[in-house]
């Protein structure tokens, strides 16, 4: 397994696991409660909602970054770039086919009027 291989397979764990964590996490809304301005009357800061949000912005920061380095080809892949000049095989000579006829017919006559 290449570092290029590793990263992609930790991106995707991130991924799934970004999706887990967003929906463990507490709706914020007001709901109707917002209207009378009562909707931050029975809230609190628990330490496990902001261990929660601490979590899932570190993973979705690492998340971007990941999804940059693999979208920009920054990591080698084995698969791809040859590691010596011996191994890079020449291009083969190709002749295309002449797809241009030698000789291009003329157009079609304009049809005489018919007598009346």
């Amino acid at each position: 397994m290449n570092i290029t291989s590793f990263v992609q397979l930790l991106w995707s764990a991130s991924a799934v696991a970004l999706i887990a964590l967003v929906l463990l996490h507490s709706p914020k809304g007001d709901g109707i409660g917002g209207i009378g301005g009562q909707a931050q009357l029975f809230t609190s800061a628990k330490t496990a909602e902001t261990t929660l949000n601490r979590v899932t912005w570190t993973l979705f920061v690492a998340f971007v970054i990941m999804t940059i380095v693999l979208s920009a080809n920054w990591l080698p892949s084995a698969a791809t770039a040859p590691t010596t000049p011996a191994e890079v095989s020449p291009v083969p000579e190709t002749t295309l086919p002449d797809l241009v006829p030698e000789s291009i017919p003329s157009a079609p006559a304009a049809p005489e009027e018919a007598p009346n």
